[in-house]
C-alpha cells in the first residue's frame, strides 16, 4: 500500500463523526477504561479456586462499549474506537518504558516500587494489544453479522454471542502470550478462569447494555445495519 494511501486510510479511520452527539464522548470513556484496566492488570485476586486479574473488573466493560458502538452506530464506529484504544495503549507502553528507564533523582527513593508497578505494564500491554485488537474486532464483526441474521431482533443473542467469540479470542491470546513460560495446566486454568469471569460479567450486564443501547438509538435517531460494510479493519468507509 502506498504511503500516501496508508496515511489517508489512517486519517479516515480516526476522523470524528459529527453526525452523532454522544459517540465521541463514549469513545473517550472507552479509551480511559481500557488504559486503566491495563495499568491494574498485574494484580490478581482469588474467587474460590478461580484466579482473576483486577483488570477483569474493568476490561469486560470495553467489550460492552464495543457492543454499543456496533449495535447503535455500526461496525465503522466500533472500528474507529478500537484503533483509538490501540494507539492509546501503545503510547502507554512507550511512556511506561521510558518512565522506568529514566534515572531517578538522588532524593527519589521510590524507584524500586515504581519499577515493580510499571515495568510489567509494557510487557502486559504489549500482549494485551494483540489480544485486544483481535478480540475487539472479532466481537464487533460477530455482533454486526448477527444483527443482520436476526434482523435487529433479540439483542441479547448478539451481545452474548459476540462476547462468547470475542472474549475467547482475547483471553486465549493474552494469557498464552503473558504466561507462556508457565506450565500448560496453569495457563489452561488462567484461560478458563478469565474467560468464564468475563462472559458471566457481560451476561449479567446485559440489562445495562439494553438500557444504554435503547437510549442512544432514541436520542441519536440511529439504528445502523451493516448491509454493505467493508469489514476490513484497515480500511475506513468512504
Amino acid at each position: 500500500m502506498p504511503r500516501d494511501e496508508a496515511k489517508s486510510n489512517l486519517s479516515a479511520l480516526l476522523e470524528s463523526d459529527h453526525r452523532y452527539k454522544y459517540l465521541d464522548s463514549f469513545i473517550t470513556l472507552f479509551v480511559v477504561i481500557l488504559l486503566i484496566s491495563n495499568i491494574v492488570a498485574t494484580k490478581f485476586f482469588a474467587i474460590g479456586p478461580l484466579r482473576v486479574s483486577v483488570a477483569q473488573i474493568l476490561f469486560p466493560i470495553t467489550y460492552i462499549f464495543g457492543d454499543i458502538f456496533t449495535e447503535v452506530y455500526g461496525y465503522g464506529a466500533s472500528r474507529r474506537a478500537i484503533w483509538y484504544g490501540f494507539f492509546a495503549s501503545f503510547i502507554l507502553v512507550a511512556i511506561s518504558f521510558i518512565a522506568v528507564k529514566i534515572p531517578p533523582a538522588p532524593e527519589y527513593h521510590d524507584q524500586p516500587a515504581f519499577a515493580t508497578i510499571f515495568s510489567p505494564v509494557g510487557r502486559i500491554v504489549a500482549a494485551s494489544l494483540i489480544a485486544y485488537w483481535c478480540g475487539e474486532f472479532a466481537n464487533s464483526f460477530t455482533l454486526a453479522k448477527m444483527k443482520l441474521i436476526t434482523r435487529g431482533r433479540y439483542l441479547w443473542t448478539r451481545t452474548i454471542g459476540s462476547t462468547v467469540v470475542g472474549q475467547a479470542v482475547d483471553t486465549i491470546i493474552v494469557i498464552a502470550v503473558i504466561f507462556y513460560r508457565e506450565p500448560l495446566g496453569v495457563i489452561a486454568r488462567l484461560i478458563v478462569s478469565g474467560y468464564l469471569a468475563k462472559v458471566i460479567y457481560e451476561t449479567i450486564m446485559t440489562p445495562v447494555t439494553y438500557a444504554i443501547v435503547n437510549a442512544l438509538k432514541r436520542t441519536e435517531h440511529v439504528d445502523y445495519f451493516d448491509y454493505e460494510t467493508n469489514f476490513n479493519p484497515f480500511v475506513a468507509e468512504k
